[in-house]
């Protein structure tokens, strides 16, 4: 049976995140493992109101921000997976994996 790893990577800063995807991209292809992707998700900006006080009521001017994504595939190489997974990523990265089992065709 082979593993298919989905990585999802999400930044604020799309120039770190694209360096992090750029290295784990390098190390999967040392390994010799199949990867898909990165495939980018549109940018999604996300706008978070600023209460003047705790209790609600007058606002400032929302705040917003950016956040990118780029997801990965990894296939059949669950050890360049876990090497990828285990590594330190930098602060403002948030790591998102996905397992999924593949059963070749025909079987039960």
């Amino acid at each position: 049976m082979t593993f298919v790893t989905k990585l999802t990577l999400q930044s604020g800063d799309r120039a770190v995140l694209d360096r992090v995807v750029r290295e784990i991209a390098s190390v999967i292809e040392r390994k010799g493992a199949e990867m898909k992707g990165p495939h980018p998700s549109p940018p999604e900006t996300l706008r978070v109101p600023q209460h003047k006080r705790t209790t609600g009521g007058e606002t400032f001017g929302s705040w917003s921000y950016t956040v990118y994504t780029r997801t990965i595939e990894i296939h059949g190489h669950d050890a360049a997976a876990r090497l990828v997974m285990d590594r330190e990523f930098p602060e403002g990265i948030h790591l998102g994996v996905e397992v999924e089992q593949v059963r070749p065709m025909g079987s039960s």
